[in-house]
């Protein structure tokens, strides 16, 4: 069943969760097409009484499998998430939806038992890098979805963590500075969690652009190009993911502490 995308960013910015400056971002025709591929299930199925949506954006650029070979480190990874997650007391209030960089949708939101993990089949990075396209695209859907959720009565808050392991080269609409206009808005409804991982490539600061694209700086990882490393900062955010799924305090906590928190 399709949703009609306007009516919920209108919703959003009659709620003020959302500025007319990100409305302006987000409203790019083709937009509402990939927003919805990433929707999934009908707020209707969903019987708990507030929602954690956990969303997640792995890079499939070719460097990571042909420069720094760190394809199964990232899968790993991805899965390791899906795991904490589903082990956790919380599992049955969590919906969780995987976009690759470049716009494939592994799977919509879904309950983590609908969830897909990532193996050989369906993961095989041979793309660019549209970093800032992509990344207005998923936290749109984010916003989408969360709306949706409001506008039915649900609390919902949400987790996302983009994963790159080098700078935009290939967005054609987007840029550090129009990202950041979503970013902030997110941020200002202390309902979202917006997480970045760079995974060393010996010479891109990631910490300069995640920052120039709105995201805090206690929620950004540089693991070294390493299977151990990248491994085990995608722990560090399985663990602040099921932290911030146990209820709105720990959420609120979760959220200003950071990774180190």
């Amino acid at each position: 069943m399709n949703v009609n995308i306007s009516q919920l960013f209108g919703n959003a910015a009659d709620d003020d969760n959302v500025s007319q400056s990100t409305l302006n971002v987000i409203n790019i025709p083709d937009m509402g097409e990939q927003i919805q591929a990433g929707l999934g299930i009908d707020v209707d199925d969903v019987t708990a009484s507030e929602v954690v949506l956990v969303t997640m954006m792995p890079d499939d650029s070719g460097s990571i499998r042909f420069v720094s070979g760190n394809a199964q480190a990232v899968r790993d990874g991805h899965n390791t998430v899906l795991d904490a997650l589903e082990s956790s007391k919380q599992n049955d209030g969590i919906l969780a939806h995987t976009r690759y960089l470049n716009g494939y949708v592994l799977y919509p939101y879904s309950p983590l038992s609908q969830s897909v993990r990532m193996n050989s089949s369906n993961y095989d990075p041979n793309q660019g890098t549209p970093l800032y396209d992509q990344t207005a695209i998923l936290l749109a859907t984010v916003l989408a979805k969360s709306q949706e959720f409001s506008d039915n009565g649900v609390p919902c808050r949400t987790v996302t963590l983009l994963i790159t392991d080098g700078e935009d080269v290939h967005s054609m609409r987007q840029n550090a500075a129009s990202v950041k206009k979503i970013i902030k808005d997110m941020l200002r409804s202390e309902n979202h969690i917006i997480a970045a991982m760079g995974i060393d490539n010996g010479n891109t600061n990631f910490h300069q652009i995640f920052e120039e694209m709105g995201i805090l700086p206690e929620w950004i990882l540089t693991p070294g190009n390493d299977h151990g490393e990248i491994r085990k900062a995608f722990q560090v955010f399985s663990q602040s993911a099921v932290r911030a799924s146990q209820g709105a305090a720990s959420f609120s906590q979760t959220a200003g502490g950071g990774f180190t928190g």
